[in-house]
């Protein structure tokens, strides 16, 4: 079967009138019923009920045209796909986003790379309502759903104030910071995602949805969190914790069309170079 022929035979039972059909496609009606009749040929059974008055479905022609409907549909999907020339990508903070880009314009300098930076409330960057087409982020996080990989993995330690009695030591433990106020994501946050940079356990402390009110409400309230160790937090000082498991930087996507695939690639080989010259 053809999709030009499935196109055909949606067309004529979904108008029920050759002569509707073949307007609807620009065709004459004798190519077009001929495409039917070979149609029914080769699979054998009778789709159409035909009449002067115009034509009526059989049982075998109900079951086509739901199937041939859906399988159209996919196939315009994956023309969109293919010929798609824009990508957007979701990021939390930058992730190494300079290798990243360099490395998928090596192949795909054509393409329109589209950024949209989100807060630390949504670890996915929008994949899951659809605003992004890949994310560029950092677990761990639900991923029901989600397709992901893991680029790196990063220690973490605490953040405290420079005066912090804390702030001097070399390691520390979360049963250090027991009783401290942390700085904590909204209700409804992923809660894997919030259970993890939470230490593990219920806190108080204030609500924060970006990098720099974390930063404020240390510097300001005294404030615990944590974040991955490297980071340039400007005064405020980060001490390794050696009961927390990493946090994977991680690139996360749900369609397999090509254009997402190759930005998988090229950031795992970004990823990869990057660690081979560590």
């Amino acid at each position: 079967m053809e999709l030009r022929t499935l196109r055909y035979f949606v067309a004529v039972a979904e108008e029920l009138h050759f002569g509707r059909a073949a307007r609807r496609l620009h065709v004459s009606q004798p190519p077009l019923s001929r495409a039917i009749k070979h149609l029914e040929t080769d699979l054998k059974t009778t789709l159409l009920h035909r009449s002067p008055a115009g034509v009526t479905l059989t049982d075998a022609g109900q079951v086509l045209l739901h199937e041939a409907k859906a399988m159209l549909d996919h196939a315009d999907r994956i023309r969109i796909k293919l010929a798609r020339r824009t990508l957007t990508v979701g990021m939390l903070a930058d992730h190494g986003a300079a290798r990243v880009a360099a490395a998928f314009r090596e192949q795909h300098a054509g393409v329109e790379i589209r950024i949209r930076e989100t807060d630390l409330t949504d670890p996915t960057c929008g994949l899951r309502t659809g605003q992004v087409d890949v994310a560029l982020t950092r677990g761990p996080f639900d991923e029901t759903g989600l397709k992901t990989r893991i680029l790196r993995q990063d220690p973490v330690g605490a953040v405290l104030r420079p005066d912090d009695p804390l702030a001097h030591r070399e390691h520390l433990t979360t049963a250090d910071l027991a009783g401290r106020e942390w700085f904590q994501f909204p209700d409804g946050t992923d809660e894997i995602w919030r259970n993890y940079w939470h230490g593990g356990e219920p806190r108080r402390g204030p609500t924060v949805r970006g990098i720099q009110e974390c930063v404020q409400s240390v510097l300001w309230n005294g404030s615990v969190g944590l974040t991955p160790l490297g980071h340039d937090l400007d005064e405020l000082k980060v001490v390794p914790l050696t009961d927390m498991p990493p946090s994977p930087v991680v690139i996360a996507w749900r369609e397999d069309d090509p254009l997402t695939r190759a930005f998988v690639e090229a950031a795992t080989k970004a990823y990869t170079a990057c660690t081979d010259t560590a």
